[in-house]
C-alpha cells in the first residue's frame, strides 16, 4: 500500500503532511475487512483543517489503488476509510456526504440537492438529485408588491425559497446500483461524528462569525453561536444528536424517513410557518420527490495527437455546456500556442478566455433549463457543442473586448425564450473519488447559498435552491425566461462534475470539479485546461489564479496577477475587477510517479480539502 505523499516538485503544507500521517495511521488502525464488517474509526482529535481564508500550500498527493478527494479533511477520511473496508466510489460519496452534512453545512448536506456522474468501468451515468419547486410555486412567487424581483437576501432567508431536497433519494437509487457496503454502514461515520462531536474549523468559525441571517433563526443560533451572540470559537467540539437521530433514521430506513413522517412534516412546518417569508412546501411534495437519471453529456476535445472524451452533467446543470462551449471555442483560436509566462496565464490568452466565456454565459442564459419544461435548441443539447457552431462563434472574438455577447443561433429555429438576468449564485462542495476497481465518482453538492435558506431543522439546514431560478419570470416586454419559476420544476445550476477519458483506449484519465455558483464554470474549466492542454499535475492545475467573466467584467482573482496583465486587458477594452475567487477545487487524475502507473490528486489551497488513499 502507498500512502499519500507529496508529489514532485510541490513541496507539502504542515496541514498535508499532519494528514499523511494520518493516513498512515489509518493503515495500521485495521486491516483490510470483507464489506460486511465496516467499522469507523474517528481521527485524532488534534487532526484539523487549515485557516479558512488565504491561500495555504498544498503538496499534491499519489496513489496506487484508490483515492477520495473533499472538502473537509473529516469527510476525506471517511470516505478513505470506507474505500480501505471494500466499499465502491459510490459507497465512499455516501459517506464523505453525510459527514459534510456535519462538518461543512454551510455548503451541502441532506437538505440539499446534488449531481453525481458515475463510471462503473464501461458507462458513464448521470444521477440527478437536483432540487424541485413545489407544487404550489408558481413564476410569481419572487416578486414584491411593485412586481419587481425581491432583493436576493430578501428571497433566500425564510421559507419561501426552499426547495424539494434530492441529496439522499439521489444517493439512495445510486447505492441501489453500484454500493457494495450495506447503506446502513455508510452513516457510521457522521453519526459517530455528530454524537461525539467535531472540532469547529477556522473556516467554519469565520463564515458563522461573519453571516448576517443565520441568527435569525433561533435553532441555528442556539447551534452555531454561544450564548452571547457570538460563533462558537475554533476548536469547539459541536456535537449534533439530532443530526445524529435523522441519519440513524436514514440508515434504517432509507430515504423514506427523511421524505416522509415525522423529519418531513418538520421540514415542511420550518418552511410554511416562518414568520416573515413562508413557504410553499408541502409533505406531498417531499414525499413524491424522484431522482432521475440522465444521458451524461459527452464531447470530444482533441489536443495535439490526443483526442479527451470529456464526459459532463446535462441540464438542468449547465455546467458541462458551458465548460465545453468556453474549450471548444478556444480551440478555433491561437489559445494553444500560448505558453504560460513566469507560470500565469497572459493577458493574450486570458483576452481569448474570457471572450469565449462571454459566448458562452450568452447561451447559458437564453437556452438552458430543466429539460423536463425546455426543449434544447435544434433538438439536442449537443447542438450547443457542435464543432462547426462552436468555429462559428469563435470567429466574433477579435482584438478587443466584446463586453457583452449575444446568444447565438445553434439551430434554424430561433427560441422563444428571453435571456435570463444575471443574478447571484453561491455556495456548493465537490468530491471525486477512484475506487480500487476502477469505478469513479464526480460529484457535485449544494444548499446554494452560504448556509442556505437559515433554517435549521432536526440539525440540518435547509436549501434555498429556488432563488437558481430566474426571480424575474419574463423580460420587459413579458417574454418568459427559460429558467423561470414552475411547480415541480429544477433549478438551472452551475455545477460542473467531469470525468475525462482517452477516447482511443476508454481509459478513465480525471474525475474534478468545484463548488462557486456560476464561477464553477471558470473554475472547472482552467483546471482541465491546466491539466490536458498545459500538461500540469492537478495540484499544479488547481493552484493557478482563478479568472472569467459571467458575460460581464473580466474577473481575476485578486492579488494573483501582475498589473500588466491587467493593464493589458483593460487596454482591450474590458471592465477588469478583482476580486476574490474561492474555489473549491477537488481532482484525482491518471499519470506516473518514478514510472509507476499513480492516481494523482489535489485539494484546492483556498480551502481545506485534502486527498487520501492508498
Amino acid at each position: 500500500m502507498v500512502r499519500p505523499r507529496p508529489t514532485p516538485p510541490m513541496s507539502a503544507s504542515t496541514t498535508a503532511t499532519a494528514w499523511a500521517v494520518l493516513a498512515a495511521a489509518a493503515l495500521l488502525a485495521g486491516c483490510a475487512s470483507t464489506p460486511a464488517s465496516f467499522s469507523y474509526t474517528p481521527p485524532p482529535a488534534a487532526a484539523q483543517p487549515e485557516a479558512a481564508s488565504g491561500y495555504t500550500e498544498k503538496p499534491g498527493w499519489a496513489t496506487q489503488k484508490f483515492a477520495v478527494a473533499a472538502a473537509n479533511p473529516l469527510a476525506t477520511d471517511a470516505g478513505y476509510q470506507v474505500l480501505r473496508a471494500g466499499g465502491s466510489a459510490v459507497d465512499a460519496a455516501i459517506a464523505v456526504q453525510m459527514v459534510l452534512t456535519l462538518v461543512e453545512p454551510q455548503s451541502s448536506g441532506i437538505g440539499g440537492g446534488a449531481f453525481l456522474l458515475h463510471f462503473d468501468g464501461k458507462q458513464v451515468e448521470a444521477f440527478d438529485g437536483r432540487e424541485t419547486a413545489p407544487a404550489a410555486a408558481d413564476e410569481r412567487m419572487f416578486l414584491g408588491a411593485d412586481g419587481k424581483p425581491m432583493a436576493f437576501h430578501d428571497a433566500v432567508v425564510g421559507g419561501r425559497s426552499v426547495g424539494v431536497p434530492g441529496t439522499v433519494r439521489m444517493l439512495e437509487l445510486a447505492h441501489r446500483q453500484h454500493g457494495k457496503l450495506p447503506w446502513a454502514a455508510l452513516f457510521q461515520p457522521a453519526i459517530t461524528l455528530a454524537e461525539g462531536g467535531f472540532k469547529v474549523s477556522p473556516r467554519l468559525h469565520t463564515l458563522v462569525k461573519g453571516d448576517a441571517h443565520l441568527k435569525k433563526d433561533p435553532v441555528a443560533a442556539a447551534y452555531f453561536y454561544k450564548p452571547d451572540g457570538d460563533a462558537r470559537d475554533v476548536g469547539f467540539n459541536l456535537r449534533n444528536p439530532e443530526l445524529a437521530a435523522v441519519l440513524r433514521r436514514i440508515a434504517a430506513e432509507g430515504s423514506k424517513a427523511l421524505h416522509e413522517g415525522e423529519i418531513a412534516q418538520a421540514i415542511v412546518d420550518k418552511v410554511r410557518n416562518h414568520p416573515s417569508n413562508p413557504g410553499r412546501l408541502s409533505t406531498a411534495d417531499l414525499a413524491g420527490y424522484q431522482a432521475k437519471k440522465r444521458e451524461a453529456l459527452c464531447a470530444d476535445h482533441p489536443v495535439a495527437a490526443r483526442t479527451y472524451r470529456i464526459c459532463g452533467f446535462p441540464p438542468p446543470s449547465s455546467g458541462a455546456i458551458a465548460v465545453g462551449q468556453i474549450l471548444g471555442i478556444l480551440r478555433n483560436t491561437n489559445a494553444g500556442t500560448i505558453p504560460l509566462q513566469d507560470g500565469l496565464p497572459n493577458a493574450e490568452w486570458l483576452h481569448l478566455y474570457t471572450e469565449a466565456a462571454r459566448l458562452a454565459f450568452a447561451d447559458r442564459g437564453l437556452y438552458v433549463a430543466d429539460p423536463d419544461f425546455v426543449a434544447p435548441p435544434a433538438g439536442s443539447w449537443m447542438s450547443l457543442l457542435d464543432p462547426a457552431y462552436l468555429a462559428q462563434r469563435a470567429k466574433l472574438i477579435g482584438p478587443s473586448s466584446m463586453k457583452v455577447a449575444q446568444p447565438g443561433t445553434p439551430g434554424a429555429v430561433k427560441t422563444s425564450y428571453a435571456p435570463m438576468p444575471d443574478q447571484p449564485e453561491y455556495g456548493t462542495s465537490h468530491i471525486s473519488i477512484v475506487d480500487a476497481q476502477g469505478r469513479a465518482v464526480a460529484m457535485t453538492t449544494t444548499i446554494e447559498d452560504q448556509f442556505g435558506a437559515r433554517q435549521m431543522v432536526k440539525g440540518f439546514l435547509l436549501n434555498n435552491e429556488l432563488t437558481d431560478f430566474s426571480l424575474a419570470p419574463t423580460d420587459a416586454s413579458g417574454q418568459p425566461i427559460a429558467n423561470r419559476v414552475q411547480p415541480g420544476k429544477r433549478p438551472r445550476s452551475s455545477m460542473a462534475p467531469t470525468l475525462v477519458f482517452d477516447k482511443a483506449t476508454g481509459e478513465l484519465l480525471m474525475s474534478g470539479g468545484s463548488p462557486g455558483g456560476a464561477a464553477i464554470i471558470h473554475y472547472t474549466a482552467k483546471t482541465l485546461y491546466g491539466v490536458l492542454h498545459w500538461g500540469m499535475q492537478p495540484q499544479q492545475a488547481i493552484n493557478l489564479p482563478n479568472f472569467g467573466s459571467m458575460n460581464g467584467p473580466t474577473l481575476l482573482e485578486e492579488k494573483r496577477f501582475p498589473p500588466a496583465t491587467v493593464q493589458a486587458l483593460r487596454a482591450k477594452g474590458a471592465e477588469v475587477r478583482e476580486q476574490a475567487m474561492t474555489s473549491g477545487l477537488q481532482a484525482i487524475t491518471r499519470g506516473q510517479v518514478q514510472g509507476k502507473p499513480m492516481w494523482l490528486g489535489g485539494a484546492d489551497p483556498r480551502r481545506e480539502g485534502i486527498v487520501m488513499g492508498d
